[in-house]
């Protein structure tokens, strides 16, 4: 069975939308090695189709290019990419294919796929990422949290939606203040109140 796994850029106060405009300055080595070990191995990606116009914009000049940047154009160019959509899309860039039938039916399917060795990759995409954590589809959350508040912009978890527990497997502090969290869905933590919680006070 195969694992669905995705990444995101967040800035303190929880925006996801358009991370180009607020996260270079903490891209670090750090970071590249952060992108590297998931979206730069990465066999299989899924895609909104936002995002998937978003890397076939650039990343398949990029790698015509030739420059620094040009193998991990090349890996994401050669990994098979999985479109999300209503509309049917005429896709241009190669290995790319157009999810068909319902979402979380198609990605059940791919998770029993065989095993690849690693996950299935979702980078950006937040409509698909909030349908997948609601199904309980998502294997794991890397959410890499950038120290500035954007103040306006999507978030990553909508309003008027039940909380989502998490639990976290993994946090690693980057030179930049950018923490790089790894969550797997958990189950609900149970009731609670401030009475049980201050038990838990220190007592004078």
């Amino acid at each position: 069975m195969r694992k669905i796994k995705a990444q995101l850029f967040i800035s303190l106060d929880g925006v996801v939308e358009a991370p180009d405009q607020w996260h270079f300055p903490y891209f670090n080595e750090e970071m590249g090695a952060a992108v590297d070990t998931t979206l730069g191995r990465a066999d299989t990606l899924l895609l909104g189709r936002r995002t998937y116009d978003s890397f076939a914009g650039a990343w398949p000049d990029r790698e015509a290019a030739g420059g620094e940047d040009a193998p991990f154009a090349k890996v994401l160019g050669d990994a098979r990419k999985i479109v999300v959509s209503h509309s049917r899309l005429d896709l241009t860039w190669r290995n790319s294919e157009q999810l068909t039938g319902e979402l979380t039916e198609a990605v059940t399917a791919l998770k029993n796929e065989p095993d690849t060795g690693t996950p299935v990759w979702i980078s950006g995409s937040v409509s698909v990422v909030r349908r997948l954590v609601a199904a309980g589809l998502l294997d794991e959350l890397n959410l890499l949290l950038h120290p500035v508040a954007v103040r306006s912009g999507l978030r990553l978890f909508d309003e008027d939606a039940p909380p989502v527990p998490l639990e976290l497997v993994s946090a690693e502090t980057f030179r930049t203040g950018v923490l790089n969290l790894f969550y797997a869905l958990a189950a609900a933590p149970g009731e609670g109140t401030y009475e049980d919680a201050r038990t838990h006070l220190p007592q004078h």
